[in-house]
């Protein structure tokens, strides 16, 4: 059986195009607030954590004086170059590793981002310590990501469908939860913004390719969910449903 990191190889490598014309990202509001995150620093250098297709890349690239979109798998890589070439965004470099492990010297960046990709991580606290390494003092980790609740029923049933419809998927993280971590690891943090994330439910399992039987038991969840639960995820009648976003920002000290 494979690993999780192997887990996410194979399952992004078969649907990456996917990921570089879906609408949920390709665009949003976390985007327009993660480059405002970057537009004060035009003689920056970022390293997109985990870029999957590239879309946050292309966001701050106009922005910045280089970008270094890193992923763990090749076949998203491929997206990331497709989409510069389209916007002639000359100034994005792609290379292929593991959060856990940069393969990047000490401080080299100014900034990290990270959007939609660090709920894949298995270990978000090596990752996080590795991302502070590369971060300059005074550097900034920028994390768009969807949030879960600090509510045991609601977080069980989030994770749930997560996982039946994505089986490289590890865990979304409370906002609480991130800030602790961020804190392990060093980087002063806050809490930047949040908002909903409405969701098509097909579009969202046809994106990874979610085998039949699991879609069906997606629907069997929504259909048979406490009030509650309904409610939280404002789940509608043809289980189109809506997740929480959040933006963290910590800053590495400087000496």
């Amino acid at each position: 059986m494979a690993d999780i990191k192997q887990a996410v190889q194979d399952q992004f490598g078969k649907v990456a195009a996917n990921y570089l014309t879906s609408a949920v990202h390709a665009a949003g509001a976390d985007l327009v607030l993660l480059a405002d995150q970057m537009r004060p620093f035009p003689a920056a250098s970022v390293l997109d954590a985990g870029c999957g297709a590239g879309h946050a890349s292309a966001a701050v690239a106009p922005l910045v004086r280089e970008v270094v979109a890193f992923d763990l798998t090749a076949t998203m890589l491929e997206q990331v170059r497709a989409l510069a070439a389209q916007r002639g965004l000359a100034n994005i470099q792609t290379a292929q590793g593991d959060v856990e492990a940069l393969p990047f010297e000490d401080e080299r960046f100014d900034h990290v981002v990270s959007r939609y990709s660090a709920h894949h991580w298995p270990n978000p606290a090596a990752a996080l310590r590795e991302i502070r390494r590369v971060l300059k003092p005074g550097g900034r980790f920028v994390l768009s990501d969807i949030v879960s609740f600090d509510s045991f029923v609601l977080d069980t049933f989030l994770q749930t469908i997560e996982l039946l419809r994505d089986l490289s998927h590890v865990r979304d993280h409370s906002a609480a939860q991130w800030l602790a971590l961020f804190a392990q690891a060093g980087l002063s943090a806050q809490v930047n913004a949040s908002w909903p994330v409405p969701l098509g439910f097909d579009a969202w399992v046809e994106r990874i390719a979610t085998p039949p039987q699991n879609v069906a038991m997606i629907r069997a969840l929504f259909d048979t969910a406490p009030a509650e639960v309904g409610a939280a995820f404002a789940v509608q009648p043809n289980h189109d449903f809506t997740l929480q976003g959040a933006l963290l920002v910590g800053e590495k000290p400087v000496r």
